[in-house]
């Protein structure tokens, strides 16, 4: 799938990658990495967002089927950095401390989705609300 630029309500672009399969999460990866490097972020940084993609992506694709990774430049803390948020409308989280808990999974993965994208990124935010699916948005700044 492709992706599709928009403009978020601060006027900052934004590129929205639809996510329904696997691919989708290579090309959620790939234009987010793309997106951290021109920025200014390189080696390690670049693992660690695209890391944090994948695994939103992941989650997408196995818990909610479908929904969409939005990634786009920040600079309210007064540096550069970069959000991303996964968005569905899946089936929600039931027990966000115990989603939120390392080492908890609902399927057959080693539990470390959520815990290990909090761990990775500057900022966590996660709204999830039954039936209405699911939002989580982090935030990587630029050192």
């Amino acid at each position: 799938m492709s992706t599709n630029p928009r403009m978020d309500a601060r006027g900052r672009e934004e590129s929205v990658v639809p996510i329904s399969s696997s691919a989708d999460i290579v090309t959620a990866r790939q234009r987010g990495r793309a997106l951290a490097a021109a920025l200014g972020f390189s080696g390690s940084d670049l693992t660690l967002i695209a890391t944090a993609i994948s695994e939103l992506a992941r989650n997408i694709v196995e818990y909610a089927t479908t929904g969409e990774i939005v990634l786009s430049p920040d600079g309210t803390a007064g540096r550069p950095g970069i959000v991303i948020i996964a968005r569905d409308e899946g089936p929600g989280i039931p027990d966000m401390s115990q989603a939120l808990s390392a080492g908890y999974s609902t399927g057959p993965g080693l539990g470390m989705g959520l815990p290990g994208v909090r761990r990775l990124m500057d900022d966590f935010e996660i709204t999830s609300h039954a039936g209405r699916g699911t939002t989580v948005s982090v935030r990587k700044w630029l050192p």
